[in-house]
C-alpha cells in the first residue's frame, strides 16, 4: 500500500517526526498565549527545535548499509563484529578517530591510548549508532562529525563520490598533556 521508498523515507526521519510534536505542542500553548502559558510553551517549542536539529544531524549522520559487519556500541564501549576484521574499544580509552579510504570504501580508524586501533566501516551494519558515542567525546562537535562524512569541493557543493576524500582525515584527537622533557 505504502511506496518502499516512501517507507524507508519515513523510518529514516521516524526521530525528527517525534521532534516536531513537542514543537507543534508548544507552538500551541505559545498561540494560547497567558502569563503562564506562554512561557511554558517557548520552553517545550525550544526543546523540541533542539531536538529536531540533533535528528537532523544524526540522519546526515547515517549512511545506507552496504558493508559486512554489526556495530555494537554498549556501556562506553564501541564494538564491530566484521567477517574478517573486527574488535572492541573502549571510549574512555579512545585517543583518536579518524576516517580512512581503503580500496574506494570508507572506514572509521578508532584508535585507543595503548595504540590498539579498529576499522569500522562507515555504511556498516548499526554504524549510525556511533554518531551519540563519538558525540559524548570531550571537545568533538556533531556538526564536524556530520561533515566529515559530507565532503565538499571549492565550490562547496557536496562530493557525489568517495573516491574524492583525502587517505586518512582527523577527526577527534584526545588533548593530552603530550611529551614533558625532564632536564
Amino acid at each position: 500500500m505504502i511506496r518502499p521508498d516512501l517507507l524507508a523515507l519515513l523510518h529514516r526521519s521516524a526521530e525528527l517526526i517525534w521532534a516536531s510534536l513537542p514543537l507543534g505542542f508548544g507552538l500551541w500553548l505559545i498561540f494560547l498565549g497567558g502569563y503562564l502559558l506562554t512561557p511554558i510553551g517557548t520552553v517545550i517549542a525550544a526543546v523540541g527545535v533542539a531536538w529536531a536539529i540533533l535528528a537532523l544531524r544524526r540522519m546526515r549522520f547515517a549512511q545506507t548499509v552496504d558493508a559486512p559487519g554489526l556495530v555494537e556500541v554498549d556501556e562506553g564501549q564501541i564494538g564491530y563484529l566484521g567477517p574478517q576484521i573486527g574488535g572492541y574499544v573502549s571510549l574512555p580509552e579512545l585517543a583518536e578517530i579518524r576516517l580512512i579510504t581503503l580500496r574506494g570504501r570508507r572506514m572509521w580508524r578508532l584508535k585507543q591510548r595503548d595504540g590498539q586501533a579498529i576499522l569500522i566501516p562507515v555504511d556498516a551494519t548499526g554504524a549510525e549508532r556511533l554518531f551519540d558515542a563519538f558525540a559524548s567525546l570531550p571537545g568533538m562537535k556533531t556538526s564536524d562529525l556530520v561533515a566529515a562524512l559530507q565532503p565538499a569541493d571549492a565550490t562547496g557543493q557536496t562530493l557525489p563520490q568517495a573516491a574524492n576524500l583525502p587517505e586518512m582525515r582527523l577527526i577527534w584527537r584526545r588533548a593530552g598533556k603530550g611529551v614533558v622533557a625532564r632536564g
